[in-house]
């Protein structure tokens, strides 16, 4: 990558950080990227047009930020960085903060040329702008090997869906 007034040139494309009108191009990529990961086509309609009413004003207030690869005016590619308030931890033990790296999309016709790893060497480059020292990200079965190639590793994280009415709350004592 080479810098070039303000964006970055890379592998004959360009690098510019997120807009607040990219919202569109971020849902079409995490759709897409989800579809891609085994994810029903109906609940991903849903949760895109939640997502972007969430993702519109965290873009206009810079709370999600990161970059697009341009083929010219074509978005081919996109990473989604967010900085999150974290209480101080073994892995980051004097800050309050992590990143998180999310929506990392190529278009399957620019895949296999690099695009993620660089997409993910500008995110590094951006958090340590910002002061951040560790980050975190949840990984696809397609994505996990790329990411493990440039020095991600498995972590004990855990998740569950909590549903409302699962368990009756326990009785007061």
């Amino acid at each position: 990558m080479t810098e070039q007034q303000g964006s970055i040139e890379f592998s004959g494309l360009r690098c510019r950080p997120l807009e607040s009108d990219d919202a569109d191009m971020v849902c079409s990529h995490r759709h897409a990227m989800f579809l891609e990961a085994g994810g029903d086509p109906e609940q991903l309609g849903v949760m895109t047009e939640h997502f972007r009413q969430w993702l519109q004003t965290r873009l206009e207030d810079g709370r999600y930020y990161g970059f697009v690869l341009l083929d010219g005016h074509q978005a081919v590619a996109a990473v989604g960085l967010m900085t999150l308030d974290w209480p101080p931890h073994p892995l980051h033990p004097t800050l309050d903060q992590r990143g998180y790296v999310l929506n990392v999309f190529v278009e399957p016709l620019y895949r296999r040329r690099g695009l993620a790893r660089a997409l993910m060497q500008a995110a590094d480059a951006e958090f340590a702008r910002r002061g951040i020292t560790f980050a975190i990200l949840h990984a696809t079965k397609a994505g996990r090997p790329v990411y493990e190639q440039i020095g991600w590793s498995g972590t004990s994280e855990m998740a569950k869906a909590v549903f409302r009415d699962a368990h009756p709350a326990p009785a007061a004592v």
